[in-house]
């Protein structure tokens, strides 16, 4: 991997990460694309680099964040079933799951028909909860459960969090922004886990590559984060599950096949 390679994979994780398409989806299907062998550096890479992103919520949201120990304590509970679930999986999801084509594809074309469904069938109700505080902690461990089937590249951690959201009765811009700040918590903790379970054990070069994608991935998330709020306001999530599975599709005949 190199310069060019970091640059192009951190802006496919900055504009992906916070859309409900699966950011690790799209990077494993670009290191594809760019013939770039899936080598525990890469794989390390793509997890690493989601930390750029998640900064920009940090800073965008650097209010909301310290103005309610509540919000904190809600964010922290749907964090325990991913931390739980990542730590006891960690071989089984970096060795098996990341860098997975086949099961790339297959989630992103499953989860393009779950949201298109979802959307034919969901209707928001003027009683749903419109404020974070008013979430319940069991509902927010509901919404934390539906996080951990993340693990699955091309899951999408954005769109299991905001379907569990709204599936517990949160308000469309509700679920987006707890699903924008539990990223926080959990990407966190993914990249330090994977840090130290690889002992820090990166040469120069690999550190110059992962600090190249961490600033690269902060600056595309700034702008995809504030389209992204102002987007859910006036639409459905239809049009990802459209693209999910047409990229699913187009990836199968043009590369599996």
């Amino acid at each position: 991997m190199d310069i060019l390679h970091a640059l192009i994979l951190s802006a496919v994780e900055g504009i992906t990460e916070y859309l409900p398409v699966s950011s690790t989806g799209h990077m494993v299907l670009a290191s594809d694309l760019l013939k770039i062998p899936q080598t525990e550096f890469v794989k390390s890479f793509e997890v690493i680099i989601q930390l750029g992103a998640i900064l920009a919520v940090v800073i965008l949201y650097f209010k909301r964040l310290t103005q309610s120990r509540e919000i904190w304590y809600k964010i922290l509970t749907a964090f325990l079933p991913t931390a739980t679930i990542g730590f006891l999986l960690y071989k089984v999801i970096k060795h098996f799951l990341l860098g997975n084509v086949m099961v790339t594809i297959t989630s992103l074309f499953v989860g393009g028909i779950i949201l298109i469904i979802w959307e034919k069938l969901y209707k928001e109700k003027d009683h749903h909860l419109d404020k974070i505080e008013k979430l319940s902690y069991k509902n927010a461990f509901i919404i934390g459960l539906a996080q951990s089937i993340s693990v699955i590249p091309g899951v999408s951690r954005s769109a299991a969090t905001i379907l569990g959201g709204l599936g517990v009765g949160l308000k469309r811009k509700t679920a987006v922004e707890f699903s924008f700040l539990l990223a926080v918590p959990t990407m966190v903790a993914a990249t330090g886990l994977d840090l130290v379970k690889s002992n820090f054990n990166f040469t120069g070069n690999e550190w110059m590559v992962l600090a190249v994608g961490f600033i690269g991935a902060f600056v595309t998330a700034m702008f995809a984060v504030k389209y992204f709020v102002r987007y859910v306001q006036n639409h459905t999530f239809v049009a990802f599950g459209v693209y999910r599975i047409i990229l699913a599709i187009v990836f199968w005949l043009l590369i599996i096949r």
